[in-house]
């Protein structure tokens, strides 16, 4: 299976800083996952790991002098950022930092971003007294106002025994933002909310009426929205699933909760997914303690908790794009049309929880997908590839409506 980076061209830059033997890893994967990997190391970059290492792990020849006799010929200081389709500069010292910020060009690095035309993603980590003095910040303040991205550095203790700001990214939010830089951003400006997993109703203390969603789709759904340029907020049931970077999450139990936090946020969205399992209904009451079995009741009365999507359908504003989910056993295409009827949606995306590759927790997933003018079966993918097609479709149907309203979206996505 191809990933983001499949064909990508990522140059990086490796400075001088004992963060530098994570960036080796970094590299290894970059080229595990089909990227073509270029590095340039600094003089002190070399000092903490050597060239060997990073042409091992990225299979090229690992560039390290402006005035190299082989380079010249290339003129590597202006073909390495030129043929890039993005910059990473891991770990970024403050010398760089302040380099770069100055537009300094007395190294083959800071030449070759000088000369790069394509994204520049830089990675700090210092010593936090090194990264919060007002030097640094206000460089860092610089580079992003000529368009770098400049990731917060982590929190923890440092080579240096000290404890702050000024660790390196970890790489799982690192990738997201190469992957963000690296996709076409067909939902800039796009304003998503995101719904995702279960929710929970108290019986009792210890025990809840729930479902089996594991959360992963709309994870997924939410990831690559970000990647595809929009901002995202996620309402989450609880779910063992990391918070995607670069995502505001909003955390809930009961359906209740998750009505007024979906609610509340329907105003500032432009899209919205609600791929979260609600529970239909809650205990009609909720014991304050803990029921015992010997006298607990052989019979719960319920009570209906509000239909979220329904009521997101009678208030849904003009251009607003509204997606639903609905998990069923059969008769998939005929429920999915009337709850696109019932609800005033837009897209709905139906799947079957009778099969293991397609059910709750499974990490794949095959979607019917509906509109108002037709029905597409989609393939059998990892949800992150599923969300994508989501995505795909959603987005022709911005298109079509800002261009030819009443287009029909499913056979403008078809070709």
């Amino acid at each position: 299976m191809r990933t983001g980076f499949a064909g990508k061209k990522v140059l990086v830059g490796v400075t001088g800083s004992i963060a530098a033997f994570k960036v080796a890893g970094w590299v290894s994967t970059l080229a595990k996952a089909e990227a073509q990997v270029s590095v340039v190391m600094t003089e002190s970059a070399c000092r903490f790991v050597t060239p060997l290492t990073f042409a091992a792990l990225s299979g090229n020849q690992v560039h390290r002098e402006l005035f190299d006799p082989g380079g010249e010929e290339r003129m590597d200081h202006i073909a390495l950022g030129r043929d890039a389709d993005l910059v990473l500069i891991a770990p970024a010292t403050a010398a760089t930092i302040a380099r770069l910020a100055n537009g300094l060009a007395d190294d083959l690095l800071s030449t070759a971003v000088l000369a790069a035309r394509v994204p520049i993603i830089i990675c700090p980590a210092m010593n936090s007294r090194m990264y919060l003095h007002p030097a640094t910040q206000e460089n860092i303040g610089r580079l992003k106002k000529f368009g770098y991205q400049v990731l917060t550095p982590g929190e923890g203790m440092m080579a240096c025994r000290e404890e702050g700001t000024g660790r390196l990214p970890e790489w799982e939010e690192v990738s997201e933002y190469l992957l963000r830089a690296l996709t076409p951003q067909d939902l800039l400006g796009e304003r998503v909310v995101v719904t995702a997993g279960p929710t929970r109703e108290a019986l009792d203390p210890a025990r809840f009426l729930s479902n089996r969603s594991s959360g992963k789709m709309g994870y997924a759904l939410a990831r690559t929205a970000f990647r595809r340029g929009a901002q995202v907020q996620l309402v989450s049931g609880p779910v063992s699933l990391p918070v995607p970077p670069g995502i505001d999450c909003k955390f809930v139990t009961t359906a209740r909760e998750m009505r007024e936090a979906t609610l509340g946020r329907s105003d500032w969205a432009t899209i919205i997914v609600k791929s979260a399992a609600v529970s239909d209904f809650r205990p009609a009451f909720e014991q304050a303690e803990k029921v015992k079995k010997e006298t607990a009741p052989r019979s719960v009365e319920l009570a209906e908790n509000p239909d979220i999507l329904a009521e997101l359908g009678k208030s849904k504003k003009k251009g607003q794009l509204l997606v639903g989910f609905a998990a069923e056993s059969a008769n998939l295409e005929g429920e999915g049309r009337r709850k696109l009827e019932k609800k005033n949606l837009d897209l709905i995306a139906v799947n079957s929880i009778t099969s293991e590759t397609t059910g709750f927790a499974a990490d794949t997933n095959q979607i019917l997908l509906l509109d108002r003018h037709g029905a597409e079966q989609l393939p059998l993918a990892d949800k992150e590839q599923v969300a994508d097609m989501i995505w795909d479709r959603a987005a022709v149907m911005i298109k079509s409506r800002s261009e030819e309203p009443g287009k029909q979206e499913i056979q403008a996505c078809r070709q």
